[in-house]
């Protein structure tokens, strides 16, 4: 079986090379001239735990090939992936311009029977836009359109790629089904086969629904904080109902990254289009958006809105930790309000600095390691928990600081701290 991959960013690389891990022949099409240069030369564009280890070796094996040449592939191609970005307009609508452009090229190029899989996160509706465009070039049908939506977790990708709780399959014929079935026949994980309606709609209320577990937590802490009560212990007790389950209630800044903040607007969008008011996911939107504003005045309660003479040290700048991923990124935006103060901002972050540099203004001073950070600073916040900043050489920093005042936006410290003569502030906790 001959597979193409159209689209070599976050879920095409990481679907290209556990496919060729598998033993298929796996061709990537990307058209960046300059990612295509480094991907040849066995370098991959962002950093992802394991990720380069397993690309080199599926390259050396030449399981693994890159090109930017349709011609040559798509006609031979069995299973093509379509797995191109989707950006978000200003009004919460996706973007499908590289869809329809891929989808031309498809078109005009493939021979014999070809599945052509939407891999990246799309509306409703897709899956017939795509079929319409091949139906052009294509009177007589030999193709499938399948709906194959991911679920990978940025710093966990290969982990929720090789052993997912799901996969997903919208289609329309059992051969496309069967073709489908045999690529993942590997993993032996449960399928859920649908039509590509409903695949499409999984992934988005999937994302939204994660997206409200981390808002709802952070809505509790911040009455925990009112009451005198202690939010981790609410979570464990909520996260033990195996009606609601641990997992997304760790109260923090907000969510972020390249899929929630994304997903969630587009899913208001699609409902707006189609005639339903999506409360609770607007309310989830919402809630998002003021989570900076709510953790800026908290910082300036901290300082006592005296931000003159104060330096603040930022560890962390990524969304989460294991990745150099800075999109959405609650870190990005609180720093950039704190740069607005006439506080001396530092940073730093294990992977994310040469990303950060790019969003956020030249005022700010990036840091070599954490001791350049701690050092002088009145006031260090932790905003990504990074293994690294969970074992800090705590007597160190108190004598490295100006200030021993930590804000842990994180919780991964406790107010077992404040005996070595910190004062500890963090989420959830009065």
């Amino acid at each position: 079986m001959k597979i193409t991959i159209i689209g070599a960013g976050y879920v095409g690389l990481v679907q290209a090379v556990c496919l060729a891990d598998f033993g298929f022949n796996v061709t990537c099409i990307e058209k960046d001239p300059e990612k295509l240069r480094e991907l040849k030369f066995g370098r991959i564009p962002f950093y992802e735990p394991g990720l380069e280890d397993l690309f080199r070796k599926n390259l050396k094996s030449d399981r693994l090939k890159f090109t930017d040449n349709y011609l040559e592939n798509i006609p031979y191609s069995d299973v093509i992936f379509i797995c191109v970005g989707t950006p978000p307009k200003k009004n919460g609508e996706s973007n499908l311009n590289f869809v329809d452009q891929v989808s031309k090229e498809i078109s005009k190029r493939i021979k014999g029977y070809t599945v052509i899989v939407s891999k990246s996160t799309v509306p409703v509706g897709t899956s017939k836009r795509i079929e319409n465009i091949l139906r052009k070039k294509n009177s007589q049908k030999t193709y499938d359109v399948v709906s194959n939506p991911e679920f990978l977790r940025e710093g966990s990708a290969l982990e929720d790629f090789t052993r997912p709780d799901k996969i997903i399959i919208g289609c329309r014929s059992e051969k496309a089904e069967k073709m489908l079935k045999r690529i993942y026949k590997p993993l032996n994980r449960p399928y859920v086969v649908t039509n590509n309606e409903t695949a499409e709609i999984i992934k988005y209320a999937n994302n939204s629904f994660l997206a409200t577990k981390i808002t709802f937590i952070n809505e509790i802490a911040d009455l925990c904080e009112n009451i005198d009560a202690e939010v981790e212990t609410v979570a464990k007790a909520i996260g033990l109902d195996g009606r609601i389950g641990p997992k997304f209630l760790h109260p923090g800044p907000g969510y972020g990254g390249s899929c929630f903040p994304k997903d969630v607007k587009s899913l208001i969008y699609q409902g707006n289009k189609n005639l339903t008011d999506l409360k609770i996911i607007k309310a989830v939107d919402k809630a998002n958006e003021l989570r900076i504003q709510s953790l800026f005045k908290k910082i300036k309660k901290i300082t006592k809105n005296k931000f003159s003479n104060i330096q603040i040290g930022l560890l962390g700048i990524t969304f989460k930790p294991n990745t150099d991923d800075v999109r959405e990124s609650p870190a990005v935006k609180l720093a950039k309000s704190l740069s607005k103060t006439k506080a001396k901002i530092k940073i730093f972050d294990p992977k994310g600095m040469e990303n950060a540099k790019k969003e956020l203004p030249k005022s700010i001073k990036f840091c070599e390691n954490e001791n350049e950070v701690i050092k002088n600073s009145s006031l260090l916040v932790i905003l990504t928990e990074w293994n690294q900043f969970k074992n800090l050489d705590l007597l160190n920093v108190k004598k490295l600081m100006k200030k021993p005042i930590i804000l842990d936006l994180r919780n991964i410290y406790s107010k077992e701290i404040t005996k070595l003569g910190f004062k500890y502030y963090s989420i959830g906790n009065n």
